[in-house]
């Protein structure tokens, strides 16, 4: 079957929930992304010895190892240092903003997400 559909680029999606995946999956598939998921920091950076996303977004609240550090091992990795990477998460008190950005983060989205504008929101940073 031909899929005439654009990609509008590829989003590793690092997040340890499994309903949060579906739906940003879900989402941003029909809008025409690429997604590549992650349920863990381990995952997440096997991945990316293969993968060159276009934009990573990134849970904070994950077992294992939290969204800050992962953010700030990916910014390590040789060629990673532009990719986009975005908060997406639950955490809304105050200073969550500032210490996703301080982490090495280049955005912050709150959860839950408005599903009529997260590909809006998305297609912001790909274009910076």
């Amino acid at each position: 079957m031909f899929d005439d559909t654009e990609n509008l680029g590829t989003i590793l999606y690092v997040e340890d929930d499994p309903n949060n995946r579906t739906l940003i999956r879900r989402v941003l598939t029909a809008e025409g992304y690429t997604i590549h998921e992650a349920p863990n920091a381990s995952t997440a950076l096997e991945k990316l010895k293969t993968l060159k996303p276009d934009l990573i977004l990134m849970d904070i609240n994950m077992p294992e190892m939290d969204g800050y550090t992962l953010t700030a091992q990916i910014r390590a990795l040789p060629n990673m240092g532009l990719v986009p990477i975005i908060a997406l998460t639950a955490n809304v008190m105050k200073g969550d903003r500032e210490r996703s950005l301080e982490a090495g983060c280049d955005g912050y989205i709150q959860k839950p997400i408005d599903i009529d504008t997260i590909s809006y929101q998305i297609q912001k940073f790909l274009k910076r």
